[in-house]
C-alpha cells in the first residue's frame, strides 16, 4: 500500500500543472471528467464546481440560485468571462488567488502546538461554538444543525482548534474532499472558512488548523489541497506561502449580494472609517440610508433619510445632549449622579493633597487612581497598593487630567453593558492583558508578539502598551519584563481591561442577572443618555451583586458582535427603517 501511494505522489508531482500550463488538456478532461454539474453545500453557501458544467450558461444560473444570507462560490471555471456575459448585472470575478499545496511536497512541522489542539468536529456543542465563532469574525455562519449534520460526512470536513485548558473553541476550517463528492480524477481537496478567535491568547492556531487539513487529506491519498484568499490579505498569503502553497490561475465567481458589496462597488469613502464609524454606516447603508463621510479619521459621518439627517461621531450622535455627554465625561460627576438614585458606586475621593489620597489607601488597602477625564484607559492605574506607587500613579493620570480621583478597588469581573435608548442591547466581560509563557520567550516578548496578534485581529485597535504601568503590574506579579515566562503560566501585565491596552472582550449577554440588567437602564436614565456603554464590576455576570465605575458616552459597539449593537443603533436614529413583520 505504501509503494503505490508513494508512485502516485511521484506521478501527480511530475505531472503537476505550472501558472502557463496547469489545465489538462481538452481531450483529457473529457476523458477524466467528472459528474456533471456538481455542487456542494458547505453551510455558508454552496462551493459550486465549475469543471463539471458543460453549459456555461447554466453555471450561471445556478450562481443565480444562491438562496438568501448564503454566500455561494464558483470554483474551477475554465471560461470564467464567458460564464460572466450570461449574467454580467449580478455576478463579478471575484478578487481572491488561488493557492494550492501539492501533498507530495509538503512538510510535516516537528513543533507541537502548546495550550490547544486540533480535532474533528465531535458535539452539538463544538457546533454550536464554530456558528458563534464564525458570527464574531463577520462571516457567514453555518447553522448550527447543519454542521453537526455533516460531522459523518465523508465529503464535507469541520476542524476546531481546542483550548486544553478550558475547552473553548479557538479556531475552525472546514475541508472539502472532491473525489467523495464527485470523483475527481484530479484527485483534490480544498480548505475553506479558516477563522481564529481575536481573543486566541496563543499562537500559530491557523497555520495548525491548516497543518491538519492538509495533513487529513495527505493521509487519504490526495494530490493537492487549494484555498481561496483576498488578494490584498498579505498576513494569510505569507502564512500559507510559508507551507508551501502556490499560487495557479484558478477563477472564482460571485454573486452580487449584500455581503459581497466592498468586493464589486470598488473602494468607498467608509473603508477610511475606523471599525466603530464603519459599523453603523454599513448598516445604514444596508437600510438604504444615505451616507457621508465628514472626517474619517475622526469618525465623523453624517446619516439622511426622507429630510432627516444626524451628524455621528462613531456612536456618538447629536440626539446625546451636551448635558449627557458632560456627566460621562467627568468620572466624579457619574459618581455622584449614580449614587444619587440609588445605585451601588465604590467609595471615592477627589485627590486634594498627597497625606489626603494616603489616608484614603490606608483605610481602603487597595485603590484605583484615575483622571476624572480621559478615555480607553488612559491614566489609570488599578490595585495600588502602597505609597511610593500611589504617588507614581496620582503623576500618570496628572498627564492626563488635572483632577484626579481615588476609589476603593473592588476585585471581580470588568462588565461592559451597552444601553440604546434605555434597553440592555449587549453585554460583556472584559479581561485584563495577560501572556502565557512559552519556556523559550521573555516577558517583554510575550507582550511584543501577544499585541501583534491583538493588532491584527482588532484592525490595529488592540495592543499592550509596553510603559511605566505595565512594568508596574509585571513586578507586582513577581517578574522582570527580560525574565523567562515558564510553559504554561499566565501572567496577567496590565491591570485595566480596555481594549486599546490588549484586553479582550467575551460576550455573556445571554448570561446577564436581571438585577444587572435593570440597574445599568436605571444608570442610563439618570444621565438621561441615549446611547452609552456602562462598566460594572461584578462578582459573576449570573448574580445581582455589583458596583458601577463609569459610563462611557461613546462606546464600540464593533466590540459586541455577534449583538445587533449598530441595528439598534440606527433603530433609535430612523426608527422608520426598522423591518416590520408582514402579517399573514
Amino acid at each position: 500500500m505504501a509503494i503505490r501511494d508513494r508512485t502516485h505522489h511521484r506521478l501527480a508531482r511530475k505531472n503537476a500543472p505550472t501558472l502557463t500550463n496547469w489545465q489538462p488538456k481538452a481531450r483529457e478532461r473529457e476523458q477524466h471528467a467528472p459528474a456533471n454539474d456538481k455542487v456542494v453545500d458547505c453551510g455558508w453557501g454552496r462551493l459550486i464546481f465549475g469543471q463539471t458544467f458543460a453549459d456555461l450558461a447554466q453555471l450561471a444560473r445556478t450562481l443565480q440560485e444562491e438562496r438568501p444570507g448564503k454566500r455561494d462560490v464558483a470554483l474551477y471555471l475554465r471560461d470564467p468571462h464567458v460564464v460572466l456575459s450570461f449574467a454580467p448585472q449580478d455576478l463579478f470575478l471575484d478578487p481572491s488567488h488561488t493557492f494550492r499545496l501539492w501533498l507530495e511536497r509538503y512538510h510535516y512541522s516537528s513543533r507541537r502546538p502548546k495550550g490547544f489542539m486540533v480535532r474533528l468536529l465531535n458535539s452539538r456543542n463544538d457546533a454550536q461554538a464554530i456558528h458563534r465563532l464564525y458570527c464574531t469574525r463577520r462571516m457567514v455562519p453555518p447553522p448550527p444543525e447543519f454542521i453537526w449534520e455533516k460531522h459523518a460526512s465523508r465529503v464535507l470536513h469541520f476542524w476546531v482548534a481546542e483550548d486544553v485548558q478550558d475547552g473553548s473553541i479557538l479556531g475552525a476550517v472546514n475541508g472539502v474532499d472532491h473525489v467523495e463528492a464527485f470523483g475527481d480524477r484530479e484527485n483534490g481537496a480544498s480548505l475553506w472558512a479558516l477563522a481564529v478567535d481575536a481573543q486566541a491568547p496563543y499562537p500559530g492556531i491557523g497555520e495548525t488548523l491548516v497543518r491538519q487539513v492538509a495533513e487529513f487529506f495527505q493521509a487519504r491519498g490526495r494530490s493537492f489541497l487549494d484555498l481561496s484568499v483576498m488578494h490584498d490579505n498579505k498576513q494569510a498569503i505569507r502564512l500559507y506561502e510559508k507551507l508551501g502553497f502556490e499560487r495557479v490561475p484558478v477563477f472564482a465567481l460571485k454573486n452580487k449580494n449584500a455581503f459581497n458589496e466592498p468586493l464589486f462597488i470598488g473602494r468607498q469613502p467608509v473603508a477610511d472609517l475606523n471599525i466603530y464609524a464603519a459599523i453603523i454606516v454599513n448598516e445604514a447603508r444596508r437600510r438604504g440610508i444615505g451616507t457621508e463621510v465628514i472626517d474619517a479619521e475622526g469618525g465623523y459621518f453624517a446619516l439622511s433619510l426622507g429630510g432627516r439627517r444626524i451628524v455621528c461621531r462613531e456612536s456618538l450622535s447629536e440626539l446625546t445632549t451636551a448635558v449627557a455627554m458632560s456627566r460621562c465625561d467627568d468620572k466624579a460627576v457619574t459618581h455622584r449622579l449614580l449614587h444619587r438614585v440609588g445605585l451601588r458606586v465604590p467609595g471615592q475621593i477627589k485627590v486634594e493633597a498627597l497625606d489626603q489620597a494616603e489616608a484614603f489607601l490606608s483605610k481602603r488597602g487597595s485603590v484605583v487612581v484615575k483622571p476624572t477625564r480621559g478615555e480607553q484607559g488612559a491614566g489609570i492605574s488599578v490595585d495600588v497598593r502602597d505609597a511610593a506607587e500611589l504617588e507614581r500613579a496620582i503623576k500618570r493620570a496628572r498627564r492626563i487630567s488635572d483632577t484626579v480621583i481615588l476609589e476603593e478597588f473592588v476585585s471581580g469581573d470588568d462588565l461592559r453593558i451597552i444601553v440604546i435608548d434605555f434597553e440592555v442591547v449587549a453585554a460583556a466581560i472584559r479581561k485584563p492583558a495577560q501572556v502565557i509563557g512559552t519556556g523559550r520567550h521573555k516577558v517583554a516578548e510575550l507582550i511584543h508578539l501577544q499585541s501583534r496578534r491583538r493588532r491584527a485581529a482588532t484592525g490595529g485597535e488592540s495592543s499592550i502598551p509596553l510603559d511605566d504601568e505595565t512594568e508596574r503590574c509585571v513586578q507586582q506579579a513577581g517578574y522582570r519584563m527580560d525574565d523567562l515566562l515558564p510553559y504554561g503560566e499566565v501572567l496577567q501585565v496590565r491591570k485595566t481591561a480596555n481594549l486599546h491596552t490588549g484586553g479582550t472582550i467575551h460576550d455573556v449577554t445571554a448570561k446577564l442577572h436581571p438585577a444587572l440588567i435593570k440597574a445599568a437602564q436605571a444608570a442610563a436614565r439618570a444621565l438621561d443618555i441615549p446611547v452609552t456603554g456602562l462598566d460594572f464590576i461584578v462578582p459573576s455576570v449570573a448574580g445581582p451583586e455589583y458596583v458601577i465605575i463609569e459610563a462611557n458616552e461613546r462606546p464600540g459597539l464593533a466590540n459586541h458582535e455577534p449583538q445587533p449593537t449598530a441595528e439598534r443603533f440606527v433603530d433609535l436614529l430612523f426608527p422608520q427603517t426598522i423591518p416590520r413583520e408582514v402579517p399573514v
